[in-house]
């Protein structure tokens, strides 16, 4: 018995030692897992879309996501919105983004649709699905400076979804922090939007959303070199819809 007992400090110290190793590694590493794992379809529970508040989380449907960004955009461009039923404290934080940073602060989770057929480029240079959202946009935003599709196609280097028509950068110059914010304005209403619009990926400000994370979170996105400002989309936002399946 005394063999035995005297070996249950030492066992208790290397498990307690574990655990403290297993915690640091979490802390430095969570965020980077948890994209990871939900792009591979492990469930999210709670609410569809959380916005990122003063006071804490405020969880929403997509319905008010969706009507949040909306009547904030609306309201920035100088004109009535109605916003009955939102909590003001979500209204505050979309238009002004967090103190000091016009980072993220709706996430929503993906649902990108399985059951979309392939669809060709039509003169505008645009798929059907594509020239959706870009009208979509307008019909909020108004006039916007957009790039990254031409009549005719373009040909980028390497895989682009611009090179199937698929994408469109909204471009917002030059890099400030009103700029910034105003991005953001956009950014968060896409990601709101993006079930409807057949959103599959919101790129800005070192910042990526994908509709295939179930938890739609977003994370650092890695700019290839040089890294400046077109390529970490830090001068646009890039939207590009999804491809659909072949026919």
């Amino acid at each position: 018995m005394t063999r035995h007992g005297s070996h249950r400090p030492v066992r208790l110290l290397l498990v307690l030692v574990l655990l403290g190793a297993l915690a640091a590694v979490l802390v430095v590493w969570g965020p980077s897992w948890s994209s990871r794992l939900t792009l591979e379809g492990i469930p999210a529970l709670g609410p569809e879309c959380v916005v990122q508040t003063a006071g804490g989380e405020v969880g929403l449907d997509r319905g008010e996501a969706q009507r949040a960004t909306t009547a904030v955009a609306i309201r920035d461009r100088g004109q009535e919105a109605d916003t009955s039923g939102i909590d003001e404290a979500v209204l505050q934080r979309l238009a002004e983004g967090p103190p000091g940073d016009a980072g993220p602060s709706l996430s929503c989770r993906g649902s990108a649709a399985g059951d979309l057929l392939e669809q060709q480029v039509t003169p505008t240079g645009l798929t059907p699905r594509a020239e959706r959202l870009r009208e979509a946009m307008a019909d909020v935003f108004g006039d916007q400076d957009l790039g990254g599709f031409a009549p005719g196609g373009v040909n980028r280097a390497g895989e682009s979804t611009h090179n199937d028509g698929r994408a469109i950068d909204v471009f917002f110059r030059p890099v400030t922090e009103e700029n910034r914010r105003q991005g953001w304005l956009l950014a968060h209403w896409l990601v709101a939007h993006a079930e409807d619009l057949d959103v599959q990926y919101v790129i800005f400000d070192d910042r990526v959303w994908s509709a295939r994370s179930s938890r739609g979170l977003w994370w650092d996105y890695d700019a290839p070199a040089p890294g400046n400002e077109i390529l970490r989309h830090l001068d646009h936002v890039h939207v590009d819809v999804l491809r659909g399946n072949p026919g």
